[in-house]
């Protein structure tokens, strides 16, 4: 399983695309021995150093299957998520909503109950959970995104006080604006046009490795050190609604 038995391991989830790859890619370049996972299996040879597993976070037999190939592990970055509407809630399809929860939250939460013995076993374990600040205010036609989001941070921090005393950290990440090739298609249903309105006018919106370099950043820190919680957004995003865009 293990190509260097001396590096530390690290597993991300979502690994095939966006803030998932460019986590990947900055953890093994950092020493890491980078697992990567997602459904889409074939995208992850395209990350070099990274070696890659499918997986899909909504099923329970492909996560712990997975699982079981790992004895320690040192870094859990649950990565996988999405959003996968933009319409009111008068509106909503609860089939968009039940995906969403069960992607963004009940994925997670698969993925950390699976690794988490490997998690401790390792006796130094963490345990990155990748937020938004939807996950912190909501905004009009989001909310099957923010529901999912604020229930993936009450999971953080919930699990911040029942694995207390264990060598285990847990950071939520939560960024704002990123703008990457495929969240916003997929959040319009494919609609290009329509997601390059969300990013129109902002003149430097946050990157997957922007975010890459934060989680890095966050589990390379002391084992002592826990990072709570890490709100980022772009300089041009004072807040949700409050978005500074060139004319």
């Amino acid at each position: 399983m293990s190509s260097n038995p001396s590096a530390r391991r690290a597993l991300v989830t979502g690994a095939s695309s966006g803030i998932g790859a460019a986590t990947a890619l900055a953890l093994s370049s950092a020493g890491y021995e980078v697992h990567g996972a997602a459904r889409r299996e074939d995208r992850l040879a395209d990350l070099s150093g990274v070696i890659g597993h499918h997986l899909d976070v909504t099923s329970d037999t492909s996560v712990e299957d997975l699982a079981a190939q790992f004895e320690t592990l040192e870094v859990l970055v649950a990565n996988a998520g999405g959003a996968f509407d933009a319409e009111e809630v008068g509106n909503a399809s609860l089939a968009s909503w039940e995906k969403a929860y069960d992607v963004n939250v009940l994925g997670t939460v698969r993925t950390i109950k699976a690794f988490l013995p490997a998690l401790i076993a390792s006796g130094n374990g963490h345990i990155v959970i990748m937020g938004s600040t939807a996950g912190r205010v909501v905004y009009e036609n989001g909310g099957s995104y923010a529901a999912a989001k604020h229930a993936l941070s009450a999971v953080a921090g919930t699990l911040r006080l029942e694995l207390n005393g264990l060598p285990v950290r847990i950071s939520e990440i939560a960024p704002g604006m990123v703008k990457t090739d495929e969240f916003a298609v997929t959040r319009f249903g494919g609609d290009k046009e329509k997601a390059a309105k969300v990013y129109q006018g902002v003149e430097k919106p946050l990157t997957a490795e922007d975010i890459a370099d934060i989680v890095k950043w966050t589990v390379t820190l002391p084992a002592h050190v826990n990072i709570d919680l890490l709100v980022v957004r772009p300089l041009a995003q004072a807040a949700q609604h409050k978005v500074y865009r060139k004319a």
